[in-house]
């Protein structure tokens, strides 16, 4: 069996679709690990733009590694009916502190 490795700017280069109800969320933002062992443990997709970007974003989206379905070649598909808000990504960190 061959493996398939990709690097995080590859995944950051696909929709994220949720497939419970079709809704594209966008593109890939973040990958958390697990310190420990180095393990993917959940996405982060960027919120969607507010106003044409005017008024910022809305919260980012958190995908736990479980939701995820499939990676393909130009989508990433996820199925979940419970979307996490992330309030600690490293942009909100940064813009609060």
């Amino acid at each position: 069996m061959t493996e398939s490795y990709l690097s995080v700017t590859e995944l950051r280069a696909k929709d994220v679709v949720n497939i419970s109800d079709g809704y594209k969320l966008g593109y890939l933002h973040d990958v958390n690990f697990e310190s420990m062992e180095g393990r993917a443990v959940s996405f982060v997709v960027l919120g969607a733009r507010r106003f044409f970007g005017l008024f910022g974003r809305a919260e980012d989206y958190v995908i736990p590694w479980g939701d995820i379905k499939t990676i393909g070649e130009d989508v990433i598909l996820i199925d979940t009916k419970n979307i996490v808000h992330a309030k600690n990504t490293l942009r909100t960190r940064k813009r609060d502190g």
